[in-house]
């Protein structure tokens, strides 16, 4: 079977354009041909011309390959209008061609086929997949399989409201999940130096001032923070930061305790979470902790992020999106 790849109209914006002129295409150094480039020739041009988003171009690199090289005649190319909830489905009928006469110049020529699917249609867990953030991507066999049956009219079954509202109780759950993950997987590609600045914001953002420690005097503090900035109004909060795969011990948590006050609040961050024996130890500690894993860091951004600073911001850029949920 011939692959199928899905490619972004920009929300159906492009589609009139493509559709017009039997094509699909992409941006990214508009003015350069890629013609007979290989992967590596067009990582080089997109590193020059996008020097200021350096870390974007392995991405772009990708998504650029996969149009020029990797997609051949005779895929089938999927895209989707969000306004009208409708896929359109196409086959590649040309290799790839640089035309300067559209702002997208990167082309490849396509048959549309007369036939549109609802995206009522298609299951839940094909939905998950189509509705990916990427330019281009490809879609496994049986997703294809029931792309193509559904736009041969095949497996189509009149579903009533309740299996409607059913489907998409479940369909929320899952993007809902999905969304956690995503922003765990986040959190846990910063530097340990901006996991202590996404600590500091998030005590900043719950109404505290905080402040990182200097390096080589911190004594096992990573962050602290009171209500007035300055440690001589209760509380005073002292966190200790850990950004690794490994879980924290009873040890580590002995050690970072050690010394403190009864009035010190304290918190221990680890993204890679603590052992059995660790938990023990913070739940008989002589001074107020609490333990903070990736999940509970996930779920302080999400009820605190609106008040993040910008720079904060600006560390972990997030979109608030809104899930319909079961009534």
């Amino acid at each position: 079977m011939n692959t199928m790849w899905i490619i972004s109209s920009n929300g159906g914006s492009l589609l009139p354009l493509w559709l017009e002129n039997n094509i699909v295409a992409i941006g990214w150094c508009s003015n350069i041909s890629f013609e007979n480039l290989k992967k590596e020739d067009i990582k080089k041009i997109l590193c020059k011309e996008y020097a200021q988003s350096i870390k974007s171009v392995p991405i772009w690199t990708s998504i650029c390959d996969n149009f020029v090289n990797k997609i051949k005649i005779d895929d089938y190319i999927l895209t989707y209008d969000s306004t009208s909830r409708i896929y359109y489905l196409g086959q590649i009928i040309g290799d790839y061609k640089y035309n300067n006469k559209y702002n997208d110049s990167h082309t490849r020529a396509v048959k549309w086929f007369d036939k549109t699917i609802s995206r009522d249609l298609i299951s839940n867990e094909t939905k998950n997949s189509l509705g990916a953030s990427q330019t281009i991507f490809r879609i496994t066999t049986e997703q294809t399989n029931e792309i193509l049956n559904l736009f041969e009219g095949k497996n189509i079954k009149e579903r009533n409201e309740a299996e409607i509202i059913e489907d998409n109780i479940q369909f929320s759950n899952d993007l809902l999940e999905n969304a956690k993950e995503n922003l765990k997987d986040s959190i846990n590609s910063l530097s340990p130096d901006d996991m202590e600045e996404l600590v500091k914001e998030i005590l900043n953002a719950m109404g505290y001032i905080a402040e990182r420690t200097k390096k080589g005097a911190d004594r096992g503090v990573d962050v602290f923070a009171s209500k007035d900035g300055l440690g001589l109004e209760d509380p005073r909060i002292f966190a200790e930061v850990k950004h690794r795969k490994g879980q924290m011990g009873s040890q580590d948590i002995r050690t970072f305790t050690g010394g403190r006050k009864a009035t010190d609040k304290c918190l221990y961050v680890s993204t890679g979470g603590f052992s059995k024996d660790a938990h023990y130890e913070a739940e008989r500690s002589n001074v107020p902790l609490k333990l903070i894993d990736i999940d509970d860091l996930a779920y302080l951004i999400s009820i605190h992020y609106d008040n993040f600073s910008a720079e904060g911001k600006s560390l972990l850029p997030l979109k608030k999106v809104y899930i319909p949920i079961a009534k």
